[in-house]
């Protein structure tokens, strides 16, 4: 019965207080909406009503869910997605449900786990449209920027880790020289290379990187989306095939001696454009916080949504201005 009741006062309220919902409804007497022997309940007592209860934020949910729900019909993906997110908030009150449901109500304004659902499912296809939204505003130029300066081919290296033999309670000075140490050792085994050492038995007998040192120091191809360390990436991206570094490489882990085994060549663009796209996109979406706001503003725009009163398109575009200023003020203080 509950969701009835709010299944009907939405859609009251979104074809009241909003363009776009179908030919407008005939009342047989002029205002009156319903009648009593007491008396009478007008369309404009029934609109104030809907506006001062449910208010703007909620209508901005109606409108949403008009735009979204068709387009992005509920999948597998979503459901998993949404399920994780409740099981993960589940988990923070150590699955007693009862403290669960008192937080929602509390917090997140809703009343069970099923209103849970359809507020995050309402998030996921915001999410999804911003997406789509911001990707279509990726230009060739950009993409093509993209390609040239950062796609590149696989890489096989082989390396040697010297890691500096520190822990937690030695002193500024004691880590410091155990640094110089390891880096000093890493010097000397480029001395030996440059002497003609094998790469292959040094990586065999002096690498502390227990995963690798057994195969000769062997990394098996990768990408920039692999995880890497970045001076490590860097510094096997810039080698040419066949040379090894003339310097230690400083990294998170120690210092490195690397040897770039192979490179492939970088893939055709027409491969690789939809992850340029959606990377282009979502670097966007990190740099700008506002970009988000901008973009369902923009969308709703787009989709035709005008509303007949003049008090809630200012209640509106108050909203609007008040979470712009939230993430840019958020932006600023960080």
């Amino acid at each position: 019965m509950k969701k009835i009741v709010k299944a009907t006062a939405s859609l009251l309220a979104i074809c009241l207080l909003v363009t776009g919902c179908g030919n407008k409804a005939e009342l047989k007497d002029n205002n009156t909406v319903v009648k009593t022997d007491e008396g009478k309940i007008t369309a404009d007592a029934l609109y104030e009503e809907l506006r001062d209860k449910y208010g703007i934020s909620v209508l901005v949910d109606m409108i949403d869910h008009q735009l979204f729900d068709e387009k992005y019909k509920t999948d597998d993906t979503e459901k998993e997605t949404i399920n994780s997110q409740i099981e993960q908030m589940k988990s923070q009150y150590n699955n007693d449900d009862e403290a669960f449901q008192a937080a929602i109500k509390q917090y997140l304004g809703v009343e069970d786990e099923d209103e849970l659902r359809d507020m995050l499912s309402l998030e996921y296809k915001r999410n999804l449209a911003i997406e789509d939204y911001v990707k279509n505003s990726v230009t060739d130029d950009e993409i093509q920027k993209y390609y040239d300066d950062e796609v590149i081919g696989d890489i096989k290296v082989r390396h040697i880790l010297i890691k500096p033999d520190t822990n937690d309670d030695m002193s500024t000075e004691e880590k410091q020289e155990a640094e110089d140490k390891a880096k000093k050792k890493a010097e000397d085994l480029i001395k030996q290379l440059d002497d003609g050492a094998d790469f292959e038995e040094l990586a065999k007998k002096y690498s502390d990187d227990t995963g690798s040192a057994s195969d000769g120091g062997l990394i098996d191809y990768f990408n920039r989306d692999d995880n890497m360390d970045e001076a490590f990436l860097n510094a096997s991206i810039d080698l040419e095939k066949g040379k090894y570094t003339e310097e230690p490489v400083k990294s998170s882990f120690g210092y490195h001696i690397i040897l770039k085994v192979d490179q492939k060549s970088k893939p055709k663009l027409k491969k690789v454009k939809d992850d340029i796209i959606k990377t282009l996109a979502d670097d966007k979406l990190n740099e700008d916080a506002s970009l988000r706001y901008n973009a369902l503003i923009a969308i709703r725009e787009e989709a035709g949504i005008k509303f007949n009163d003049d008090s809630l398109k200012k209640d509106y575009d108050d909203l609007m201005q008040q979470l712009l200023d939230s993430v840019n003020n958020s932006s600023t203080a960080s």
